[in-house]
């Protein structure tokens, strides 16, 4: 994935990646509701928020919905339809603020126009099996977010090997991302099943995020912890007085402000995954004054052997790590030690009892 218009400069190791970690998605969608005014002012809030990516929805109902068999979804989507000279504009607001412009791209003609503006294609959960649209996509050959509400393990294992057959651009996780997702709004505690997301990271082999539609930012911030890479996420200026479903689960400006600093605290918290002594852990000396060496209980001579009973394990790791009690059993000391003393490696002989 190239670098983001949003000023994050993805790595090769490392290609989902945002100003504050995981790549932060702010969804505007259907909440400007038609009104063109109202989508400069939002896409203006979600510049301010600190978002890497202003997402939108680009269809006609016409090319969306049967007029015939689902007329009143159909009136809708036709009511909530931006120009496409409107979303050009919007595009360009979102480039001139250097912040990143995306849009689940529901009418392929239109990739003519908007192309030139996606750094990458968002395919929406309701279109993982339309496999004629994601083809189309696909052959274009940018890096792609595939979101999974409805779909099972082996529909979405499906989809990626369809993508991978297309065009081999999407093998490994370099330029494909999969999002757990549960398609209703808002989604109940117990059917966010952020657990999946990893499942699906195993069996697809692509990067992993999350496409949230709950209310509040704890599923989000979940999901960050859980190594999420992509996190996509409702976007409004307020939920009160609002009639759209989607502004119940929708993020204010600085609830987002909120987010990417807390995720941002997760990522630090996550580290890597190497195990080993921190730079304060040693800095501080705490390898050694936190672990135990052997002392002897009592005072020993020149030539004493050490028995088992005469062994206590103390702070601090001075002389003989405690870890080689049996090894010191039997050994004889070299010179006097007092009672409660450590045992010096330079102490002891180098052989046992007989």
């Amino acid at each position: 994935m190239r670098a983001c218009r949003s000023g994050a400069a993805p790595h090769a190791d490392e290609p989902w990646v945002g100003r504050h970690g995981p790549l932060l998605i702010a969804e505007i969608g259907g909440n400007h509701e038609g009104n063109f005014d109202y989508a400069r002012r939002l896409t203006d809030l979600a510049i301010e928020s600190g978002a890497d990516y202003i997402k939108f929805q680009i269809y006609t109902g016409d090319t969306l919905v049967s007029p015939v068999e689902s007329p009143d979804r159909h009136a809708h989507f036709q009511g909530f339809e931006l120009k496409p000279d409107q979303h050009i504009a919007l595009a360009e607001q979102c480039h001139a603020a250097n912040v990143g412009y995306a849009a689940s791209v529901w009418d392929i003609s239109a990739l003519d126009w908007i192309d030139e503006y996606l750094d990458f294609y968002k395919i929406g959960s309701g279109d993982l099996t339309a496999y004629p649209v994601i083809a189309e996509f696909a052959k274009r050959g940018k890096p792609i977010v595939l979101s999974t509400g409805l779909s099972t393990a082996e529909e979405v294992s499906h989809a990626t090997n369809f993508l991978r057959q297309v065009n081999s651009f999407y093998d490994g996780a370099s330029n494909l991302a999969v999002l757990q997702c549960t398609s209703m709004y808002p989604t109940a505690e117990d059917e966010v099943n952020l657990a999946a997301m990893n499942e699906l990271g195993r069996v697809t082999g692509a990067a992993i995020g999350y496409s949230d539609h709950t209310r509040g930012s704890l599923a989000l911030l979940a999901a960050a912890a859980r190594g999420a890479c992509v996190l996509e996420f409702h976007f409004t200026d307020s939920r009160e007085d609002k009639t759209f479903r989607d502004h119940a689960v929708s993020l204010t400006r600085d609830e987002v402000r909120n987010l990417a600093a807390d995720v941002q605290r997760i990522r630090r918290l996550l580290g890597d995954s190497e195990k080993a002594p921190t730079r304060s852990e040693l800095a501080a000396g705490h390898v050694e004054s936190f672990r135990r060496a052997l002392y002897c209980r009592h005072d020993l001579a020149a030539g004493d052997a050490i028995q088992k009973e005469g062994l206590v394990a103390l702070r601090p790791n001075h002389g003989l790590d405690a870890r080689l009690k049996d090894q010191a059993v039997g050994r004889r000391i070299t010179r006097d030690i007092p009672a409660l003393s450590s045992i010096s490696i330079s102490g002891v002989s180098g052989d046992g009892e007989d």
